[in-house]
């Protein structure tokens, strides 16, 4: 089943990310199954991960935009503090919210909020949050010539365990389909200079697996939702996890 509902198919798929790699390894199997159902999907990565050991800013940019068009996504970089210097600022959060306001988003997936990870993660998902609410507000003076546009729903993915929410439970997206575990695969792969220094790809497939043993499915990937989410019917919420 796809993550989106139907009634938002036209609507752009609006993914942040801190750095060049955060949205393959964090929600990546998620895109490709919605890129490969048909919708359209865009990222937004907001710094070149220059400050990282391995890769320069042009090899990590390089490897985002092959990794986007192996998950069927368009790509964007927008400069805010710089790699590892990220801070929580309205003037970030209104470049953002004129983002959602130019692609017309209904569904927006960003980094956690969740403290004791990369601190540009956490920021980010603030920074998001915000925007996505500022992006409602029509008399914004920054952004007066870019209509006012409201969001269906807001969505965290964690790129690591350390950013995982404690407190809140996930939405678990089936991603078993194998032309889905291939391409998400491939994109993380993509990212060559960070998958040769430690075996990132194979925790993704591990946190994938454990999640999807969870839910009683080869693998599964972890959403979560910025607020409470409202379904049409019963129907269209899925089944529990323990599939009792």
């Amino acid at each position: 089943m796809s993550a989106i509902s139907a009634n938002d198919q036209c609507a752009p798929l609006l993914v942040f990310g801190a750095h060049p790699d955060d949205i393959e390894f964090g929600c990546g199997a998620v895109i490709a199954a919605e890129t490969q159902a048909g919708r359209a999907a865009h990222f937004v990565v907001c710094s070149l991960g220059e400050a990282g050991t391995h890769g320069s800013a042009e090899q990590r940019r390089d490897e985002a935009c092959r990794a986007a068009a192996l998950l069927g996504a368009t790509i964007e970089f927008v400069e805010l503090d710089g790699d590892s210097h990220l801070e929580v600022r309205a003037v970030h959060a209104i470049k953002l919210a004129g983002i959602i306001r130019r692609l017309r988003a209904s569904t927006v997936l960003a980094t956690t909020p969740t403290e004791n990870q990369h601190s540009d993660h956490a920021r980010l998902g603030q920074l998001v949050r915000d925007a996505a609410r500022i992006a409602r507000y029509g008399g914004l003076k920054e952004l007066i010539d870019l209509p006012a546009h409201s969001i269906e729903r807001l969505l965290f993915y964690a790129v690591t365990p350390d950013g995982e929410p404690r407190d809140l439970a996930p939405i678990l997206i089936d991603i078993s389909a194998s032309e889905v575990s291939r391409a998400w695969v491939a994109a993380m792969q993509a990212h060559g200079s960070q998958a040769a220094t430690r075996s990132y790809v194979d925790l993704q497939l591990t946190r994938a697996r454990l999640l999807g043993a969870r839910a009683g499915i080869e693998y599964a990937m972890a959403l979560y939702p910025n607020e409470p989410l409202v379904f049409e019917s019963l129907a269209a919420a899925g089944r529990g996890a323990r599939n009792f």
